[in-house]
């Protein structure tokens, strides 16, 4: 391949989201109910890990921006990657828990770097060879990271325990995050032009409702993304096939169906669609007499659904304020950040008065219907082009 194809630069953004994401931070909830049965964590004790994971990816979202705008976001992704792979091995380390959530602080913090930087840099690349309709291709990596780790953890679970459980995960991680890690380092030196960011305001009367929907979005989906097998084991019930691999496979081709849908009836209107989605799929844990079909349900229509949410919204913010670049993405990962924060802070607070962990997900539902309604007052972008419409086809 000629030293302007997009294949590897896509290949080794995507890989990094499947370090960042698949093995380091989304394995962690087909692990939760293995690391509850061998006694090493409580539910609750599960839900603060999250907590402090999503505090992280906050303050990682920051610090990718404050990287970037300094020159140093070629730096920052090459030890956020790697970073991320190590703290998934130091997690084989040790059972005390202020030492499990120091690392799964690290862990968003790295994640939050790596999510904003990588498709960032890889942006930029395919934008000074007009092949930025390309750059949706690399959020692929995210629903096989899903796909991976929970064919990892599952194929595993006899044979491990305790912390055990995250030798595969950071096996595999080490090599894909140095491989990936230099290959976008040295892809960026001097082939990325500077990021034409006009340092306009971000909120205005034409975002605020998309940003503020899609903080409501964060909330709605993070609930059932984290705990579904936690809910599983709840209701005591033995689900085959678990609704985390159901999830993980929804959302490999959602990236596709929802990019047709966006190109059909506007990225707005599909965001409507989208979010209304999202709320049917959390309304079937709480109101549908079988469980089984419930936990189906819900994670087949949030895992083919979630990611169409986030790609929708930045291409939809894009078309609001085309020069911001990286500092849209760290402010919508930033709002998505602190609204996954407050999920697993709901759980913990439920489960601590008394509540079930299913009987959460009402929060989730009005979070999304919040979203869904906030959408409604998004305008219309009149002016898209179909370099826009045609993105990530």
């Amino acid at each position: 391949m000629s030293a302007r194809s997009p294949f590897w630069p896509l290949v080794a953004a995507a890989t990094t989201l499947i370090v960042v994401h698949g093995f380091g931070r989304f394995i962690y909830t087909p692990l939760i109910p293995l690391l509850v049965s061998d006694g090493l964590l409580t539910l609750q004790q599960a839900a603060q890990l999250a907590t402090w994971n999503y505090v992280g990816y906050l303050a990682g979202a920051m610090i990718a921006l404050l990287a970037y705008q300094n020159g140093w976001g070629r730096s920052a992704l090459l030890t956020g990657v790697l970073g991320n792979a190590v703290i998934t091995l130091l997690q084989v380390g040790g059972d005390y828990f202020p030492y499990m959530a120091g690392l799964r602080l690290g862990n968003g913090i790295t994640n939050g770097v790596v999510f904003v930087l990588a498709p960032a840099l890889v942006l930029e690349w395919l934008a000074a060879r007009n092949k930025a309709t390309l750059s949706g291709l690399m959020y692929l990596g995210v629903g096989a990271g899903l796909l991976l780790s929970n064919q990892v953890v599952e194929s595993t679970a006899i044979w491990l325990q305790g912390n055990d459980r995250w030798i595969p995960a950071a096996i595999i991680s080490i090599p894909l995050a140095l491989w990936s890690g230099v290959y976008l380092f040295r892809l960026s030196s001097g082939d990325a032009p500077v990021s034409r960011d006009d340092h306009s305001a971000l909120w205005d009367k034409q975002s605020t409702p998309l940003f503020l929907s899609y903080f409501g979005a964060g909330l709605g989906y993070i609930l059932p993304m984290t705990f579904l097998p936690a809910v599983a084991q709840e209701w005591s019930i033995d689900v085959s096939p678990s609704p985390w691999l159901i999830a993980a496979i929804a959302s490999v081709p959602s990236i596709f169906v929802w990019n047709s849908l966006g190109n059909r009836l506007g990225d707005r209107n599909a965001l409507i669609l989208n979010y209304a989605v999202q709320a049917i799929s959390i309304a079937a844990i709480l109101v549908l007499p079988f469980q089984v079909s419930g936990l189906w349900i819900c994670a087949a229509m949030i895992g083919g659904s979630f990611l169409g949410a986030v790609f929708l919204t930045q291409r939809l913010a894009r078309s609001i304020h085309p020069h911001q670049g990286p500092r849209l993405s760290a402010a919508l990962i930033a709002l998505y950040g602190v609204a996954q924060l407050l999920g697993p802070i709901v759980a913990e607070a439920g489960i601590h008065m008394g509540a079930t962990l299913a009987s959460t997900f009402v929060w989730g539902l009005g979070a999304c219907v919040w979203a869904l309604l906030l959408m409604l007052r998004v305008p219309v972008q009149p002016r898209q082009t179909k370099l826009q419409t045609k993105q990530f086809q």
